[in-house]
């Protein structure tokens, strides 16, 4: 069974956004149930505001949470406010166990990796990968190297996390961004080609990968277009046979995501988690598709 950190909390039933990402916990979780899909809700440990403000000004935390800043969807509502002491404490509770039990795990989250030190935006407010590092780290978690790899495959820069990293000179966080101007909507193959050595030259040394696997890098995505469909599940495949490679455990979480129907963004999450189960838990889904995958010119990765 996978392990998926949610919290009914962390989601928000209304939100003033053109972004679904605040409304989409509870849907990808229903999602997964309605597909038959072996997952085990386990528990989320709320974050504090102080615990916020390890990655971002206080005075910036305070700020959003009292409703005298607007998050990063523009608006300043309670709701909004109350859901992120749980969407982070979601990554953060999912990165502590996938570290201290060596496994994979996941976070039903998205908006985290545009909110830089002291201001959101970009439909994100805070930033759930840099505050779990710094939990972690604080806490005394990462026990080997003391280092923590970052692999945002959301479609656009993750301009706020580079921001943290330097704004608190952090040394021990690996960040590996494709960026939005990175890929030409012709090139998911090439990217697909370079993983390993990504994997080689930012993750080989890290105690635990955070991994935003983005479903706005679709081509169909009206912000995004990289990797088409069948690329999309490659992309994920590849990033967890590398991570059972190097033994890396795993905390993956959402982003992005614009398609509509809605439907499309959560076959897009279903297919992550999926490729999650072949590679961690041996289980083959069949998607229907599985053989124009293997087909696709260029792609010679070794299948499980």
């Amino acid at each position: 069974m996978i392990k998926v950190f949610y919290d009914d909390r962390q989601h928000v039933q209304h939100n003033q956004s053109f972004s679904p990402s605040a409304g989409k916990p509870a849907k990808v979780v229903a999602d997964w149930y309605n597909h038959n899909l072996p997952i085990a809700i386990e528990p989320v440990i709320p974050l504090t505001q102080e615990e916020i403000a390890l990655a971002h000004n206080p005075d910036y935390v305070n700020g959003v949470l009292s409703l005298r800043i607007s998050n990063g969807f523009g608006n300043k509502m309670q709701e909004v406010a109350d859901s992120l002491y749980w969407t982070n404490g979601s990554i953060t509770s999912a990165a502590r166990y996938a570290v201290t039990h060596q496994t994979q795990t996941v976070s039903p989250t998205s908006g985290f990796h545009h909110a830089s030190y002291d201001s959101g935006g970009g439909f994100c407010t805070f930033n759930g990968l840099m505050i779990a590092a710094q939990i972690l780290k604080q806490e005394g978690l990462l026990t080997n190297t003391g280092r923590i790899g970052i692999l945002d495959l959301d479609q656009h820069y993750g301009n706020g996390t580079d921001d943290i990293i330097s704004e608190l000179s952090l040394d021990y966080v690996s960040h590996y961004t494709i960026g939005g101007g990175m890929l030409s909507h012709r090139s998911g193959e090439a990217f697909l080609e370079k993983l390993p050595q990504i994997f080689k030259e930012y993750f080989s040394d890290v105690d635990l990968l955070l991994y935003q696997a983005g479903a706005d890098s679709c081509i169909d995505d009206p912000l995004g277009g990289t990797f088409t469909q069948g690329e999309m599940r490659i992309r994920d495949r590849k990033i967890f046979e590398l991570c059972k490679e190097y033994r890396l455990p795993v905390a993956w979480n959402l982003a992005g995501g614009y398609q509509t129907p809605f439907d499309n963004v959560l076959a897009l999450h279903r297919a992550t988690l999926e490729e999650h189960l072949r590679v961690f838990e041996g289980i083959s889904v069949n998607t229907g598709v599985e053989e124009s995958y293997m087909s696709s010119p260029g792609l010679a990765f070794d299948w499980i």
